[in-house]
């Protein structure tokens, strides 16, 4: 069974982040009803890993919601480590690439 949430009570998708997202998706064929699929994942020395995809299917514990016409989806263990998160993109010189954004150490 799927949650829908608040986006502000999980995470904040910046507009350069969306863009970025939604060009994937058309480059590469993505369904429009597939949803950003966020989750993490423990171990190793650095602490957290997050992973970013894309998801067709409906998984038990999944919570929704929508951001600028974005469906995203967070299993049900990763949802408390995204909480209160901004995922953002850079292209500037040290690279491109997503960056999640702690926003409650700030």
């Amino acid at each position: 069974m799927s949650n829908a949430i608040d986006t502000s009570s999980t995470i904040l998708i910046t507009e350069k982040a969306i863009k970025q997202i939604k060009q994937i998706m058309n480059e590469n064929k993505i369904p429009e009803n597939y949803a950003l699929r966020v989750s993490v994942k423990g171990g190793g020395c650095s602490g957290f890993t997050y992973n970013l995809g894309f998801d067709g299917d409906e998984k038990d514990g999944d919570t929704f919601f929508n951001s600028n016409d974005l469906k995203v989806v967070v299993d049900g263990k990763s949802l408390f480590y995204i909480m209160g998160m901004e995922l953002d993109y850079s292209d500037g010189l040290n690279g491109k690439g997503f960056i999640f954004n702690n926003l409650e150490c700030n």
